[in-house]
């Protein structure tokens, strides 16, 4: 700003606003000028509000004004240098002061820079010692940090480089986890930190390698698992094998210690709380060095280990899980190139190696398998068992090969129980297959049976030494006395008897061997019914089919009755042998009175051997009846031995019947001897009643009776003679086994005809007495049948014993005969 004299300066105005209306009153004198002065206005009032004046000079030159616009602003512009040369002038005498004071600081400014010239330069003289020192004392400083820098990194390098030495040893003795232990440490306390490893060519080696290691490190335990994955299942069925073995003995021997004193349903039980070792004992009996690996759990461990270093447990968890169900998957898989029942331990035994290993590392393992996986995993097995088992089941038609298979699962499921595996639907599926069992036992059985009988010669069967008779007697309880026969023995049975006790014996051992394993039924009841079904349905019916058949002489029939006596003996045994085989504490209690279940064919044996003793018997009166001289003269006499003789036919019955008791007295029983004998005489009896009846008899007189007495005499001695046979004690005989009994009805009638009151029968407290047998009918043909020798009904009759004929005897026959026609 260009200064001014005050005394130059032009009179100040009161106040800018005056000039201003004094200028517009100069202007507003002007009526061609009064628009502009609005504007002038209105463009001061902006320019003091300090707005935007862009409007206004659009607007001018809009307008096309634009020199007015200059205007209004040179106007503006020189009312306001009027105020500013009014400002000056108010502060001139300030500021001319302001500006002396500035000189006369320069002056004492310059005064102060040659002091502090002066000072600096006496200070720069007696530093510069000091500085030199300071030099050196700084580059010492340097060189000792650089010199500690350098042994902490020289340091750290020799630590870092003492583990990696400690990581390639571990390595070299393929000890993983130690390597990967200092990897780690190499990882967490010197590479993650930046000022770690101060040799960069250093770090980048070591991040390069670390995971390499880690991944050499899994790599090389992922090859030992899998390794160990192909040996354990190879171990696995060797394992399975043993352990299914060592139940088998361990059943053994528990079948010796509780025969006698504990069931079968508590027999076949390990000690659950007892450690099988199955393991152990797998390892020890190894075939090969690759088998006795598979049972060293080692590397599964190391693996497991390994990976959780690697922080990669729950995959390798994942990954163990998934191969062993592979496994596991592969081993349900049943060939069918080969059959079944060759295969069938090796398919059950690698099952039971595998679950007895998953047991083993449940306990162990450390958390690698979990409950919950092991169980679904079994529950798969067993429903693939079950439905390999159903299959195989329902083709198999051999019982012997059923029960093979069944009790090798039962086995299995002793064994497995003992580890806590849940075995109920594989005991199950044996209990659902057990008629099918025994219907095909049974079939098997008749087989057996059938071929036996065929083969028997009904033959008495001699033993000529005592291991015979142990084997085919006392082995069967089949014997009548405790004391040991003189050899050579011969028994009163046939070779059929042992050889049907074996069959049963054997059914009864297998039908006890199936149920004795699965389920907890009671086994003697379902023994006892399978065992009746043999007895009833097969051997009964094979015997009482032979015997029907009608090829059987009275010989073999009369060793058939022999045998089936015999039976009736054994059939106790079997009872008492299955209560035993079943465990029954009290087996005397299961031995009570009971029907004999071959009763049927024994029945028929006895009816058949009792029919052709009779139609023999039958033959011989047959061939002499037309000898019987009926209108006799005189009373046949003659004795032999002391025994009265009678007629031829009476003779040869007599010496019949004494030939075959010899004979038959050595091979029947006495029950079967007597029911025999006494249906023979009984036969007799009748047969001497058809004589009379006989339509070739027109009629008879005394002495033909007195004959057929003296025959009836002959056969009752022959009776009398059987009364030791059967019992020691004769008076002990009821009148109903009195073999004179037999002969009662023939002995009545003959007793009638040679009353000499023939009347007394119509009486009947006699009749009950001495005629209760006699038949109304009969004793009226046979009494119309009688004639003197003058053929006069009752006449006259002959002597008898020097005895002359009772008239009164006549009378009472005809008395009798009337009165018994009206009675008819």
């Amino acid at each position: 700003m260009r200064r001014k004299d005050p005394s130059l300066a032009s009179p100040p105005l009161s106040n800018g606003v005056s000039a201003t209306v004094s200028h517009s009153t100069v202007v507003g004198t002007t009526s061609d000028h009064s628009l502009d002065r609005q504007d002038f206005v209105t463009l001061s009032t902006a320019i003091s509000n300090g707005d935007d004046l862009g409007p206004f000079v659009r607007r001018a030159f809009t307008s096309g004004r634009p020199d007015s616009i200059l205007q209004h602003l040179r106007l503006f512009s020189r009312s306001k240098e009027s105020e500013i040369e009014e400002l000056c002038k108010a502060h001139y005498s300030d500021f001319i002061r302001a500006v002396d004071d500035l000189r006369s600081l320069l002056c004492d400014v310059d005064d102060l820079k040659t002091s502090l010239s002066d000072t600096n330069r006496l200070l720069l003289s007696a530093g510069v010692p000091l500085l030199t020192s300071l030099d050196s004392f700084l580059y010492a400083k340097s060189l000792s940090n650089n010199l500690t820098l350098a042994l902490n990194s020289a340091r750290r390098c020799v630590k870092l480089l003492t583990i990696c030495a400690r990581a390639n040893y571990y390595l070299g003795n393929n000890n993983l986890y130690l390597a990967l232990r200092a990897v780690d440490e190499i990882d967490q306390e010197v590479v993650k930190d930046a000022e770690g490893v101060p040799l960069p060519a250093l770090r980048r080696m070591l991040v390069q390698y670390i995971p390499a290691i880690r991944g050499y490190a899994e790599k090389k335990i992922s090859k030992e698992f899998s390794d160990w994955m192909v040996q354990v299942r190879a171990a696995s069925r060797h394992l399975g094998q043993v352990a299914i073995s060592r139940a088998s003995v361990q059943r053994q021997r528990d079948e010796e210690l509780n025969s006698s004193r504990s069931g079968a349903e508590s027999l076949y039980s390990l000690d659950a709380d007892s450690d099988p070792d199955d393991i152990a004992a797998a390892a020890a009996c190894a075939p090969d060095a690759a088998s006795t690996a598979g049972f060293d759990l080692t590397p599964l461990y190391r693996a497991h280990h390994i990976h959780t270093t690697l922080g990669l447990e729950d995959r390798f968890k994942k990954y163990y899980f998934e191969n062993r169900k592979l496994q596991l998957t592969s081993d349900y898989q049943v060939s069918s190139m080969t059959p079944f029942l060759e295969s069938h331990q090796t398919f059950f035994a690698q099952i039971a190696g595998f679950f007895i290993i998953e047991d083993r590392i449940l306990r162990t393992g450390g958390g690698l398998v979990s409950r919950a996986d092991v169980d679904s995993l079994w529950d798969a097995a067993v429903a693939k068992m079950v439905a390999v088992l159903e299959d195989q089941f329902s083709r198999m038609q051999t019982a012997s090969h059923l029960l093979l298979i069944k009790d090798y699962v039962g086995l299995l499921g002793i064994t497995l129980r003992r580890y806590g595996y849940a075995v109920g639907p594989l005991m199950d599926v044996l209990a659902k297959h057990r008629d099918k069992y025994h219907d095909l036992l049974l079939a098997d059985c008749k087989r057996q049976v059938s071929e036996a009988l065929a083969a028997d010669k009904c033959e008495q069967m001699i033993m000529k030494k005592e291991y015979e008779y142990s084997m085919n007697v006392l082995a069967f309880q089949i014997q009548t006395s405790d004391i040991i026969p003189a050899f050579p023995y011969v028994a009163p049975f046939s070779s059929t008897v042992p050889d049907l006790c074996r069959i049963v014996r054997s059914f009864i051992e297998d039908s006890v061997s199936f149920l004795s394993h699965g389920g907890t039924i009671e086994i003697f009841p379902t023994v006892k019914k399978y065992l009746e079904r043999l007895l009833v349905e097969v051997i009964d019916a094979s015997i009482l089919h032979l015997v029907n058949t009608g090829g059987l002489n009275w010989s073999q029939a009369m060793h058939v009755a022999s045998n089936m006596a015999v039976m009736e003996r054994a059939c106790e045994f079997f009872y008492l042998h299955a209560a035993q085989l079943s465990g029954v504490r009290r087996p005397g209690h299961t031995s009570g009175r009971r029907d004999f279940p071959l009763k049927r064919s024994r029945d028929a044996s006895e009816v058949v051997l009792l029919k052709l003793l009779c139609n023999k018997i039958n033959d011989f009166v047959d061939n002499s009846a037309d000898a019987i001289n009926w209108m006799a003269d005189d009373v046949v006499n003659g004795s032999v031995n002391g025994i009265e003789l009678g007629n031829e036919y009476a003779n040869e019955v007599y010496i019949y019947l004494d030939t075959l008791l010899e004979t038959a007295k050595h091979i029947l029983p006495a029950p079967v001897l007597r029911r025999v004998f006494y249906g023979v005489l009984c036969h007799v009896s009748d047969q001497v009643i058809g004589l009379f009846l006989s339509d070739s008899v027109k009629r008879f007189n005394i002495n033909a009776v007195m004959g057929i007495d003296a025959d009836l005499r002959q056969f009752e001695e022959f009776a009398d003679g059987l009364v030791p046979l059967f019992t020691d004690n004769p008076d002990e005989l009821s009148a109903g086994e009195d073999p004179r009994s037999a002969l009662i009805e023939a002995r009545q009638m003959v007793n009638l005809l040679m009353s000499s009151n023939p009347e007394n029968f119509l009486n009947p407290v006699i009749r009950e007495r001495s005629y209760n047998k006699l038949d109304y009918k009969k004793v009226v043909s046979i009494s119309e049948k009688f004639r003197d020798s003058s053929d006069r009904l009752f006449g006259t009759f002959s002597t008898r014993r020097g005895e002359k004929a009772n008239p009164s005897k006549r009378k009472g026959l005809e008395s009798l005969i009337k009165r018994l026609k009206d009675i008819s």
